[in-house]
């Protein structure tokens, strides 16, 4: 049950496709929310679940309407669509215009993330916050978040910019904790969109530069700089989403932030009472089995792969695939293909 707010200082260093890619992987349920408050992109970039375009009048404008009236978690999917692969998103704002008049809005609208995966129906929340400065309304969002996750390119200025803004946020978010700041709340973590086989190099550089930071932010991960991953992501290009160096390495940045800071809690949402325990019954076996030896030596544990290793994940992924706009759209279900079972609630149309 976590908020995840994603932010870049400034330029375009690529938090959207992070943002969906960390969503895709996540090893929970999760919901990609577009909280950038100079509008959202995948209006434009990626096909709803139906094959269509998505609803820019579902989403964001539509529970900000909402609100007005209070906003509680339990509205959220009333206002949610489906890419086409399954992944659950609340669509954003059309522009910057759009924004004016929502100021109040970002406070409720975190907290409202932060309950949503106490509900039976609910998920982890991946915000893209976009661009934000000292005077972003979505600070406000960001307070509310469990971590936050700074997206930077590994270039010189892009790095001295995420420390300054690490900086300045840890001063916003954590004034009046009165705590130092390694137990300060939110975190604030770097994520660097390096290449690939530099990765590992560049984050322990960059790592002891922001080691001088007064935030305590350190690099927690890298998003792998791959342009066709990002293109069949986002439905542009053709080619296996989850085999994508893109895919990978956000399934390993989702394994790390999520066992650093206990960030997945029981899926139950309501705990059961406890169970006696119930004696062993015997169990009925062939009469050709009675004759059969008790297995010698130790016997192996089953292997349990944690989640990113690739080879057994903890969950089915968010996003299954992104077809090429030119593939041939299959109607849909209603079902996850996974589970076979049906998605959560949601309501059609628009919101006046």
């Amino acid at each position: 049950m976590a908020l995840i707010a994603l932010a870049a200082d400034k330029g375009s260093p690529g938090v959207t496709t992070s943002a969906v890619a960390l969503a895709a992987v996540w090893p929970r349920r999760a919901l990609y929310a577009e909280c950038d408050p100079h509008g959202g992109d995948l209006v434009y970039r990626m096909p709803a679940e139906h094959g269509g375009p998505l609803d820019p009048n579902r989403g964001l404008v539509s529970l900000a309407v909402e609100s007005r009236r209070g906003l509680d978690a339990g509205v959220l999917p009333q206002h949610t669509q489906r890419l086409n692969g399954g992944l659950e998103i609340l669509v954003g704002l059309g522009n910057a215009d759009q924004a004016h008049g929502k100021a109040g809005l970002w406070t409720p609208l975190g907290r409202a993330f932060d309950r949503y995966a106490d509900l039976p129906y609910g998920a982890d929340v991946i915000a893209d916050c976009g661009r934000i400065g000292p005077d972003s309304p979505t600070i406000d969002l960001l307070a509310q978040s469990a971590l936050v996750l700074l997206v930077a390119r590994t270039d010189a200025e892009h790095i001295a910019h995420v420390r300054d803004r690490a900086n300045s946020l840890s001063a916003r978010l954590h004034a009046t904790q009165g705590s130092s700041v390694s137990i300060a709340r939110p975190p604030i973590g770097v994520v660097l969109i390096a290449p690939p086989g530099k990765a590992r190099q560049i984050a322990k550089q960059v790592g002891v530069l922001l080691a001088a930071t007064t935030a305590g932010a350190e690099v927690l991960g890298v998003i792998a700089q791959d342009e066709s991953g990002a293109e069949a992501l986002n439905g542009r290009g053709r080619g296996r989403v989850d085999k994508a160096l893109l895919t990978r390495s956000a399934r390993e940045l989702a394994g790390t932030v999520t066992q650093r800071y206990g960030l997945l809690r029981p899926t139950q949402a309501y705990p059961q009472p406890p169970q006696q325990p119930q004696p062993p019954q015997p169990v009925a076996r062939p009469a050709h089995y009675a004759a059969a030896p008790p297995p010698s030596g130790p016997i192996a544990p089953t292997a349990v792969h944690p989640a990113g290793t690739g080879e057994v994940p903890a969950m089915p992924p968010n996003l299954t695939s992104v077809p090429h706009p030119s593939a041939q759209q299959q109607p849909s279900t209603g079902q996850n293909p996974y589970t076979q079972q049906p998605y959560p609630p949601t309501v059609s149309g628009t919101v006046a």
